[in-house]
C-alpha cells in the first residue's frame, strides 16, 4: 500500500482505479517500513521482523479502515430491514476494533512502531474511500460484500507471505480472517436466493 511515487493501482473492494501520484510526504516520507528495527522476539532476525511490521502494517490500515466503513454504513443505512443491518453491523465493529488492537500490539512486540493515525492510514492504503452515504439496505450490503472482498483477499495473501517468517503472527492473522469471513457470510446471506447465489451483484445509483 505505497504512496510517493506516480503509480496507477485498482482497488479490489470495488475495482476502481486510483491515481496515486499525490506528494503525501512526511516524516516517514511514504515509507512505514523504514524505521530500523533494533530489539525483537528471540528467535527472529531484525531483517524478518521488520518484513513482519510491513506486512501487519498494512493489515492494520486495512482494520482501521474497515472499522470506521461499518460504522459509516451502521449511521447511513435506511430502507427495509433496517433494524436487522443496523444492529448487525455494530459488533462486527467491536470485532474489527480488537483486530486492530492485536495486530498493533504484535508489531510493537515485534520491535516496530504501528501508525494508526488517519493520516498513515490514507499515506498507506491503496484504495479510495468507501463512497455511499444514506442508501437503501441492499445497496450498502452490495458495496459492503465488495469491501469484505477485498480485506479478505489481501488478509489471505498475508497471511502466505507472514507464514513464511512467524507462526505466532501467521496465528493472529488466521483468526483474524476466519471472523471477516463470517462477518461476510452474515452480509451476503441478505443477497442470496433459495439456491445458495448471491443475486445481488450489481451496484445501483444513488437515485
Amino acid at each position: 500500500m505505497p504512496t510517493g511515487m506516480s503509480t496507477t493501482s485498482t482497488d479490489n473492494t470495488t475495482g476502481n482505479t486510483t491515481d496515486n501520484s499525490g506528494d503525501k510526504s512526511g516524516d516517514h516520507n511514504g515509507d512505514h517500513s523504514a524505521d530500523e528495527i533494533r530489539t525483537t522476539v528471540p528467535g527472529l532476525s531484525e531483517s524478518d521482523s521488520q518484513t513482519l511490521v510491513s506486512l501487519l502494517q498494512e493489515r492494520l490500515v486495512a482494520a482501521i479502515d474497515l472499522q470506521l466503513t461499518l460504522k459509516h454504513i451502521h449511521w447511513n443505512v435506511v430502507g427495509m430491514n433496517f433494524i436487522a443491518i443496523h444492529e448487525m453491523l455494530d459488533p462486527q465493529v467491536d470485532a474489527v476494533r480488537v483486530q486492530s488492537d492485536e495486530i498493533a500490539e504484535r508489531i510493537s512486540t515485534l520491535g516496530g512502531e504501528p501508525r494508526g493515525t488517519p493520516g498513515a492510514v490514507i499515506e498507506i492504503r491503496s484504495w479510495d474511500d468507501y463512497e455511499i452515504d444514506r442508501a437503501p439496505t441492499v445497496q450498502h450490503l452490495v458495496a459492503l460484500d465488495k469491501v469484505y472482498t477485498g480485506v479478505i483477499t489481501d488478509h489471505r495473501a498475508a497471511v502466505d507471505k507472514v507464514g513464511e517468517l512467524d507462526p505466532v503472527s501467521e496465528d493472529l492473522l488466521i483468526g483474524h480472517l476466519r471472523d471477516l469471513e463470517l462477518f461476510q457470510w452474515f452480509v451476503r446471506a441478505h443477497l442470496k436466493d433459495a439456491t445458495g447465489d448471491v443475486v445481488h451483484r450489481q451496484t445501483f445509483d444513488k437515485s
